[in-house]
């Protein structure tokens, strides 16, 4: 009895970590990779508006909620379904505040680099998106590289009117595996 308990516990404990592909009610393929959900629409819409429509993406988020109960900071990576591209993002949704974008975003690696990251320099908007900022420049590769060798990192974003900037931690448990969902399930639709 007591064994069999143990092996419950321990299978549900690691059901997230393990967790197979499935289909969501919206039709996405979605995959839970430890920290990180990653998802692939099951359309491509080569002239769509914005990049949902050809692109799969993998996300985490901060401990910290806002009132809707989602992250109020999240790191999202998209791949681009047409090209193979990977751009990086990052969503500033705390119910008390917006990005000071005239100081900059850190994010930091423990025990490796930090970079600053100044809105249009190294950070911009996309789309109709007012809170979601695109990682360009050159620091965009060297991040990317990094999520890949890390399990965390620090974002510290300073809000309008707050002396102090906000800092938060984002897992990267999960990014590799995340990335590997992402390239299989990036063929186009009616190669399946």
């Amino acid at each position: 009895m007591r064994k069999a308990a143990c092996l419950i516990t321990l299978a549900l404990i690691s059901a997230p970590v393990a967790a197979e592909p499935f289909r969501h009610s919206s039709g996405e393929w979605r995959q839970y990779h430890r920290d990180w959900l990653a998802a692939c629409p099951p359309v491509i819409d080569e002239d769509a508006p914005d990049f949902y429509g050809y692109s799969c993406f993998a996300s985490t988020g901060s401990p910290e909620l806002n009132g809707a109960s989602h992250p109020a900071y999240k790191l999202t990576l998209i791949r681009n379904r047409l090209n193979g591209t990977v751009d990086v993002a990052i969503t500033v949704s705390p119910d008390d505040g917006v990005f000071d974008e005239t100081r900059p975003m850190v994010l930091g690696f423990i025990g490796g680099p930090t970079y600053q990251l100044r809105m249009g320099e190294d950070l911009e908007t996309r789309f109709n998106t007012i809170n979601q900022f695109f990682l360009v420049g050159p620091h965009r590769e060297p991040i990317i590289e990094k999520f890949e060798e890390r399990n965390a990192l620090s974002l510290s974003v300073p809000l309008a009117g707050a002396e102090n900037p906000v800092t938060t931690r984002l897992s990267l448990r999960g990014v590799l595996a995340s990335l590997d969902f992402m390239a299989t399930h990036a063929r186009k639709v009616a190669q399946y």
